[in-house]
């Protein structure tokens, strides 16, 4: 499917815990300029995406995109991985 013909939401992040049987919970960062002291501010926030081969590694950058809920909290699906984590 291509990004220009869905209206669903992507996003990228990396993911920070990988214990949950496929579920990755991933944080996304953003950054935006303050409204009155024009400082540019970065926030994050975790979303739980659902991963079914378990591919996923902490440290790993992916994509997920937005689905029909999964379950209470995972509204998310794992969509590909960017960048794996190097492996000590």
């Amino acid at each position: 499917m291509s990004e220009a013909s869905s209206n669903k939401r992507t996003l990228e992040g990396v993911v920070v815990s990988n214990k949950a049987e496929q579920t990755v919970i991933v944080q996304v960062e953003r950054k935006f300029l303050h409204p009155r002291y024009r400082k540019t501010i970065r926030s994050h926030k975790k979303y739980m995406a659902h991963d079914a081969e378990n591919t996923c590694n902490i440290g790993d950058t992916v994509r997920i995109i937005e689905s029909a809920p999964i379950s209470r909290r995972k509204r998310f699906v794992l969509e590909t991985v960017l960048t794996r984590a190097e492996q000590l």
